[in-house]
């Protein structure tokens, strides 16, 4: 045989090797990435105000307790909101990575263009003014005031960037004057709320699993079971639009669509997320950078269900602070969030000026 032909054939081999070491340490990642988030979904379900150990726990589950009181606090309180907080950890983690790719920013998050801020004036309006759509059940209406207007703020900029045929930075634009107005609507209705509506508007926009319930989950469950293959499925494109614009439509990838199809699956997990606990800062901008961290690199296809473990483990994990931070009090668990996520964002800005 030819040496050339040999050594162009080691090198190969070579090249493989090194490619099924990588795929077999991204897999282990995900593997201890799956297990600290057991383990700290089991702490959420353990800790509270009334204390049950981790044994009890676990019989409980197993329907094996007798205890009539445990098993109510487990199963209707401290279940749903576990699963809660796993279920918007993920889907929060899973648009932040998505609105990083395709907008080409590492700054940017879910709220960045500003359905946040319209969730927030939805539920305004059903909490101050009492408006919503007809034949919506009462406890649903902030719920699906939020949603609507946080999925009707991604219409309105589909429907604005297309017809400017605009690119990354006009959408990051739009969705910046769409949080101001949003901003200032809700100012409004803030300034002619009663007494109690302002102060179940405030608790509302803090952020909290203590409205969990199991219909709830049901709901959350099904939207993320329903987005994440759509957005597996769109992997290998996302990958190649870490490349750049120009690389990936080398590829044959039409970006227009690319990102229109993004926006609205990040539009359905934020816009379902928020309706539900309300707003939860930093875990779709903090998921996205560990899990990249960990698998180092922008392979989506280990990155997507990297970031979705990482979010998941951080809310579980801001669970369980707000339950011990202040003894007998459930703090509200955007307020830990934006207390874990902040020092986090200011490293991240500083390691890109570092880098720059």
């Amino acid at each position: 045989m030819n040496p050339a032909t040999l050594s162009s054939s080691d090198a190969l081999t070579g090249i493989v090797d090194v490619y099924d070491a990588v795929v077999r340490r991204r897999l282990w990642l995900l593997a201890g990435l799956t297990s600290m988030l057991v383990a700290a979904f089991a702490l959420d379900l353990s800790v509270g105000p009334s204390r049950l150990p981790l044994a009890d726990v676990i019989r409980t589950l197993l329907g094996w307790s007798t205890d009539q009181v445990q098993t109510v606090i487990l199963h209707e309180v401290r279940l749903p909101q576990a699963l809660t907080a796993v279920l918007v950890g993920a889907a929060l983690a899973l648009a932040g990575t998505e609105m990083q790719t395709t907008l080409n920013n590492p700054l940017a998050s879910p709220f960045t263009l500003g359905m946040s801020s319209a969730a927030i004036f939805g539920a305004a309006l059903a909490i101050v003014l009492g408006l919503s759509l007809p034949g919506i059940p009462p406890q649903w209406i902030v719920s699906a005031n939020a949603f609507l207007f946080a999925i009707g703020s991604v219409f309105i900029l589909r429907g604005a960037a297309r017809r400017q045929q605009a690119g990354s930075d006009t959408l990051v634009l739009l969705g910046i004057a769409l949080f101001f107005t949003f901003n200032a609507l809700v100012a409004i209705l803030q300034f002619v709320a009663s007494e109690q509506a302002l102060q179940q508007l405030v608790f509302w926009t803090m952020g909290s699993l203590a409205r969990s319930s199991w219909p709830e989950v049901r709901v959350l469950a099904l939207v993320v079971v329903l987005v994440t293959p759509f957005t597996l499925r769109a992997s290998w494109q996302l990958t190649a639009l870490r490349l750049g614009e120009e690389r990936a439509r080398s590829f044959a990838i039409d970006v227009r669509r690319l990102r229109m199809r993004s926006l609205l699956r990040i539009s359905i997990l934020t816009a379902t997320a928020v309706s539900f606990v309300g707003t939860i800062a930093f875990i779709g901008l903090v998921g996205p950078h560990i899990g990249r961290m960990l698998i180092g690199g922008e392979d989506h296809r280990f990155l997507i269900p990297a970031s979705a473990l990482s979010g998941a483990l951080l809310l579980s994990l801001a669970s369980v602070i707000s339950k011990v931070l202040i003894p007998g009090v459930i703090v509200p668990i955007g307020l830990v969030t934006a207390l874990i996520g902040v020092p986090f964002f200011v490293w991240l800005v500083w390691r890109r000026g570092a880098v720059a």
